[in-house]
This record gives structure tokens, C-alpha cells and sequence, in this order.
């Protein structure tokens, strides 16, 4: 399997089909990708450090040897199991597990269930035949003296730089996490924020085709007062309780409009600026025309006024309150650090509007981006 590993890795790198003058150019270009490879697996997953152990003494291989090596196997603890060799190097189930995602990110769990106990199996010695590949090559690269060379070397700084601000910005983020009673002031602060409406649409159309291509040229249009008596009708028929649904089944059908046959549910922010205030200001029960222009007509009622609770609404709030205290421990840092840039080659800095603020929604910037990584293993940390 082994042999596989390494004869697929060199399939991708051209190797089968490489003249006889070639390979050996080849060759010292697919080791140096299997070391700069390595050599960043070696900083994200800590495989600078390799564990030699000792072999057992056995002073009487007799036939109770198997036995005897049994049952130190048996005393050994599962993660602490050697259950890979190359060369010199042991590498332990521990160490194995939690290097192997390094290696093949997407390698996936070979335990995990609908895995049947054969295909696990074969998983598994799939990713060990990588793994032992990846680590016998760069045990070879690290003999020949490739990780001096200007390449390999200036891509270990800049993963070694990648990791750091990783770890660093997952400490920042650890520091800045609000606590339960930071949640609730802010959420006691900012009650209205959180309400939210169930409201029902209703759009009739001035405008329409007379078939649905589109093939035959517009109908008459209908005037405001047209399309109001329209809607009332809609209104009414939509009194009694139930009958929502098949009110909107008909109205699609005739063409004239659509009608909610659900209310949706909106919070503050997602509605238009016009909707939002009818919308917020209406009783239950009550319908509010919101617009009337030469295309259409729109009426909403409002089924629910209520409001969020904390516990519904806690992760963002936390969310939101963490990202506001990274940015102040990410500003004193850089004032503790002091920044400078050269305006002529990056450009002048854009000054922030008056009163502006930095919206939870906004895109990540690249700094955050980058830092994806030690987000994740914060989490992960801390499950």
C-alpha cells in the first residue's frame, strides 16, 4: 500500500510519464513539494518533534515470547499504541489521530457512522499509507538538505507567521468572548431591536399579460380604485378563519395578484424602510396599504407583533459583542505595536464617516480571514 501511496503521489507530479533524462529534475522537484508540504504540516500539527521509542528487551525468545509481548501490548495504553514505523521514527495512535487532518484536511473519520467495518479498515490504511509516505519522504528530503534551500525556506517562514498570528488572534478571541451577564445587559439595552412581525402580503397587479409567456400584449390596466376594490374583496373572503390558503390558491389563479398564504416573519432591519414603519405600527388584525404605484398594489396585515427572547437571540448578541471587543484589543495592540506604512507604495488609509460603526455584517476583512483557523481550533478547544 505504501508502494501505491507514493506511486499515485508521483502520477500527479508527472513522474510515469517523465523522460529518462528528466526524472531526475522531476525527482528533486517532487521532493521538494513533499518537503515544503511536510514542513508546513510539521508547524500546523507538531511534527517538529518525533518520538523514538525504545525497543523491548526479550533475553529468552522462547515460545512463551509471543505471550510476553501480548500482554505488554495489553498494558500499553490505546493512544500511547505504537501503530506506525518509518525508519527510525514511531509514530503513536495519539499522534497519528491528531496529525492526520494536518496531512489530509478532508480525510474525514473512518469510524464515523453508515462506515462499514471493512471499508473503515481500508480508510484507514489508506490514510496510514499517506502518512507514512509523506513522513519517509521528508525524512529523505530533510537528508538531502532541501529545507535549506531559498524556496522551501521562505515558504516555512511564512507558514511559521501563519501559524503564530493564528494562535495569537485564537488567544485574542478566547480574551474577548462576553460573559452571560455582558449578554443580558445588552440585551435588556437594546429590547427593541428584537421584536419581530408576522405579517401577510398582498400584491394586485394593475399590470398583467394575458398569458403566462407573455405572447399576447398586455391587458387593460387597472386603476388605483380598480385595484382597491380588488383587494378588499380579498380581504373579506380572507375573514373566516382558514381560508388563507385556498384564498391564495384562487387569486394566483386568476391573475390578478398573490396573497401570503403563511404569514412570514420579519425583525427589525429586513423589512424596506416604508414596510417596516406600517408594518411595526399596525394592531393584530389590522391591514395598511404600504404602496400604490401604476404596476401594482401592496397591502400587509399584521398577524403577530412579539419579540425574541434572549435565549433565542444570545448567540448573536454574543457574536456580536465578541467582535466589538476583538476590534478594541486588536486596535491596542496595534497601538502597542506601533504600525507604519509607506503611503506612497500602499495608498492613504480610509478614514471612517463621523459616527460610523462597524456593522456585525460586514465582510470579513483578511486579517479575520486568515485567522479562520485559529477559530476553529478554539472551539475545538474549548468542546
Amino acid at each position: 500500500m505504501a508502494h501505491e501511496a507514493i506511486l499515485n503521489l508521483s502520477r500527479a507530479f508527472g513522474l510515469e510519464q517523465t523522460s529518462r533524462q528528466g526524472k531526475n529534475q522531476a525527482l528533486k522537484e517532487f521532493a521538494v513539494a513533499i518537503a515544503t508540504h511536510l514542513a508546513r504540516c510539521l508547524i500546523l500539527s507538531g511534527l517538529v518533534v518525533m518520538a523514538y521509542a525504545q525497543q523491548p528487551s526479550n533475553t529468552n525468545p522462547s515460545s512463551s515470547s509471543g505471550k510476553s509481548i501480548s500482554a505488554q501490548a495489553q498494558s500499553i495504553p490505546a493512544g500511547n499504541r505504537v501503530v506506525l514505523k518509518v525508519g527510525d521514527a514511531q509514530v503513536t495512535e495519539d499522534e497519528f489521530e491528531s496529525r492526520i487532518g494536518g496531512i489530509e484536511p478532508h480525510s474525514g473519520d473512518p469510524d464515523k457512522d453508515g462506515a462499514t467495518e471493512g471499508s473503515a479498515g481500508k480508510d484507514r490504511q489508506r490514510l496510514g499509507d499517506d502518512y507514512a509516505s509523506v513522513l519517509m519522504l521528508s525524512q529523505q528530503a530533510l537528508a538531502d538538505g532541501l529545507e535549506s534551500s531559498p524556496e522551501v525556506s521562505r515558504k516555512l517562514a511564512i507558514a511559521r507567521m501563519q501559524v503564530l498570528s493564528d494562535a495569537e488572534f485564537a488567544s485574542l478571541m478566547r480574551q474577548a468572548e462576553p460573559t452571560s451577564e455582558e449578554i443580558s445587559q445588552y440585551y435588556s439595552a437594546h429590547l427593541s431591536d428584537y421584536d419581530q412581525v408576522r405579517i401577510r402580503r398582498l400584491f394586485i397587479w394593475k399590470m398583467r399579460a394575458k398569458s403566462p409567456d407573455k405572447s399576447e400584449k398586455d391587458g387593460p390596466a387597472l386603476s388605483s380604485e380598480a385595484a382597491h376594490v380588488r383587494a378588499d374583496e380579498i380581504r373579506r373572503e380572507c375573514a373566516s378563519p382558514g381560508s388563507e390558503k385556498i384564498v391564495a390558491a384562487n387569486l394566483i389563479k386568476s391573475g390578478d395578484g398573490m396573497l401570503d398564504a403563511d404569514p412570514l416573519i420579519f425583525t427589525r432591519g429586513q423589512l424596506s424602510p416604508a414596510m417596516e414603519k406600517v408594518a411595526f405600527a399596525l394592531k393584530e388584525g389590522e391591514w395598511a396599504e404600504v404602496e400604490d404605484t401604476p404596476a401594482r398594489l401592496l397591502m400587509i396585515q399584521l398577524v403577530k407583533h412579539e419579540r425574541q427572547t434572549l435565549g433565542q437571540v444570545s448567540p448573536h448578541i454574543k457574536k456580536e459583542l465578541q467582535e466589538q471587543k476583538m476590534q478594541t484589543l486588536l486596535d491596542q495592540l496595534k497601538g502597542k505595536t506601533g504600525i507604519w506604512m509607506d503611503e506612497q507604495y500602499f495608498g492613504a488609509a480610509a478614514k471612517p464617516a463621523p459616527g460610523a460603526q462597524r456593522r456585525a455584517s460586514d465582510p470579513q476583512s483578511e486579517l479575520q480571514k486568515s485567522a479562520k483557523k485559529g477559530e476553529i481550533n478554539n472551539d475545538e478547544q474549548q468542546k
